[in-house]
């Protein structure tokens, strides 16, 4: 059983790919008719759709799946993390000794020190 065509619109929100980066059809519902068909929004989300809530012509809600939410935060989670990881790593090699001496000598060099360094620096890259 299909929607009738004031409750099921085409997509507003082009675009939309799931958790494998597929393309996936939104269906769209008014507020109003989301509310009286809940079954059927819920047995599109189900079946995999994305469902839009339009109030007043305008998208105000998605609709979609648990399993398709916890992928799209999961993912996002698991980026951050390798980022979290790939800049600790990066503070721990910065944290050597030599690596100390430097930023000291830096912070506690004149201009004109660094000036000279920065110059020394430009000459070895060629």
């Amino acid at each position: 059983m299909s929607p009738g065509p004031a409750a099921r619109r085409r997509d507003p929100i082009s675009g939309f790919r799931n958790r494998r980066g597929e393309q996936v059809e939104a269906s769209s519902f008014t507020a109003t008719d989301a509310k009286k068909q809940f079954g059927q929004v819920l047995e599109l989300v189900l079946r995999g759709g994305v469902v839009v809530i339009t109030k007043h012509d305008a998208p105000k809600a998605i609709v979609l799946s648990m399993d398709e939410f916890d992928a799209l935060t999961q993912g996002a989670e698991s980026r951050l993390d390798g980022l979290s990881a790939d800049f600790d790593a990066m503070l721990a090699r910065m944290q050597t000794p030599r690596a100390r001496a430097g930023m000291k000598a830096a912070f506690g060099a004149s201009p004109k020190e660094l000036g000279r360094a920065a110059v020394a620096a430009a000459r070895k890259r060629g």
